[in-house]
C-alpha cells in the first residue's frame, strides 16, 4: 500500500472479501455487476477533490476505493440502509474526538440514488490480528483499553442506532437488540426464549458502542490505536460490543486458516461474556446469511448459551455451534 499506510476499511482485508488490483472506478461495475455510483457528475466531483480512485475491495454491504496517491479512501455503502449507515459512521467519527479516540478524518460525504458515500483520510498503522495466540492476547488488551475509554455511561443517553438519536421513541436495551433481527425471527421457536433471557440487560448503563470491534478495525500506530469502520455504532449495553468481539473471534477461528483452533482458558476468561447477548449476536449473523440458515438453530441452544457464570462452557458451546453451522454450509 502506498507509503506503508493503512485504513482498517481495507487493510488486512478478510479472506472472504473479493479483491481487485484493477483500476475500476466508483462509476464502473463492481464484482457483483452493480454500479455503485451511477451519476457521472457525482463521481467527477468526488474524484476532482480526492481521487482518482481504484477499487480495493468488495464487501457485502460496501465497496471500497483507494486514492491512487494513497491519501484517502472512498467507501460506498450499498444494500441495507446505506444512508443510515453513512450517517451513523460520520456522526460517530465526529463524536470520537470528544471521547479522546483516534478515528479517520471525514473529508467528504453524501448520498446519490440508492447509494451513499464517505471519503476518509488514510491512517497510518497496522491492523490487529489473531494469527497467533499472543496476537489474540494483544488484541484483547487493546479492546479492554478501548472499552475503558468508550463505554462510559453518559446522562441522557437512550438505547438506539448511532450515537445521535433520530427518533422520539427510546428503546430498551432488549428492544434495541431485538429490533436488529428481521421480522421473520419473531415466528421462530427460539424468539420467546431470547426475549426473556435478554431482559436483565435492561438494567445495564447506556454507553456508546462501536458495534464492530474486529481486529482489522483497530490500527496499531506505535503507542497509539486508531479505530475505524464505525457504521454499526450505537447506544446500548457495553456487553453488546464485547459479544461482538467474542463472536468474531470464535467465527474466525472456525472459518479461518489459522495454525490453531482452540484458545487457552486464560484467554477465554479475559473475554467479557454475556451468554444471552452472545446468543443474540450468533442469531444476527445467521439472520443475515442465506434465508434458510436462521432455521438451523437447534432447540434449547439459546438457554444453554445464556446459562450464567460458565465462561469456558459458553465459549466451547459457541465454537461447537459455529463449527456445526459451517458443516451445514453456512457462509462466513
Amino acid at each position: 500500500m502506498t507509503d506503508g499506510r493503512y485504513s482498517g476499511l481495507l487493510a488486512s482485508a478478510p479472506r472472504w472479501w473479493a479483491t481487485s488490483s484493477g483500476s475500476a472506478s466508483p462509476a464502473e461495475s463492481t464484482a457483483g455487476g452493480d454500479e455503485v455510483l451511477s451519476s457521472p457528475a457525482v463521481v467527477r466531483a468526488i474524484e476532482s477533490r480526492h481521487g482518482p480512485f481504484r477499487r480495493t475491495s468488495v464487501k457485502p454491504y460496501s465497496r471500497v476505493f483507494q486514492a491512487l496517491d494513497g491519501r484517502s479512501l472512498l467507501k460506498v455503502y450499498v444494500g441495507i440502509d446505506p444512508a443510515g449507515r453513512r450517517r451513523r459512521e460520520v456522526e460517530a467519527i465526529r463524536g470520537a474526538g470528544r471521547q479522546r479516540l483516534s478515528a479517520p478524518t471525514v473529508l467528504g460525504t453524501g448520498a446519490e440514488g440508492d447509494s451513499a458515500w464517505t471519503v476518509f483520510q488514510m491512517l497510518p498503522g497496522r491492523p490487529c490480528t489473531i494469527e497467533t495466540v499472543p496476537a489474540v492476547r494483544d488484541y484483547l488488551d487493546r479492546v479492554l483499553v478501548l472499552s475503558d475509554q468508550l463505554h462510559r455511561p453518559a446522562p441522557g443517553l437512550v438505547p438506539g442506532s448511532g450515537w445521535v438519536p433520530h427518533h422520539r421513541d427510546p428503546f430498551t436495551h432488549r428492544g434495541f437488540l431485538l429490533r436488529q433481527l428481521s421480522p421473520r425471527c419473531r415466528l421462530l421457536p427460539w424468539w420467546a426464549d431470547l426475549t426473556e433471557l435478554l431482559a436483565p440487560i435492561d438494567a445495564h448503563p447506556v454507553v456508546l458502542l462501536h458495534g464492530d470491534l474486529k481486529p482489522e478495525h483497530l490500527l496499531v500506530d506505535g503507542d497509539r490505536i486508531h479505530v475505524v469502520d464505525w457504521e454499526a455504532s450505537g447506544r446500548g449495553p457495553a456487553v453488546a460490543d464485547h459479544a461482538d468481539v467474542a463472536f468474531h473471534l470464535a467465527r474466525d477461528l472456525i472459518y479461518g486458516d489459522l495454525p490453531y483452533r482452540r484458545l487457552p482458558e486464560d484467554v477465554v476468561r479475559r473475554l467479557v461474556l454475556s451468554g444471552s447477548v452472545l446468543a443474540w449476536r450468533l442469531l444476527l449473523w445467521l439472520d443475515r446469511r442465506r434465508p434458510e440458515d436462521i432455521t438451523l438453530v437447534p432447540p434449547g441452544l439459546i438457554r444453554r448459551l445464556a446459562a450464567p457464570n460458565r465462561p469456558i462452557a459458553t465459549w466451547a458451546l459457541l465454537a461447537q455451534t459455529i463449527s456445526a453451522l459451517r458443516a451445514c454450509g453456512v457462509p462466513r
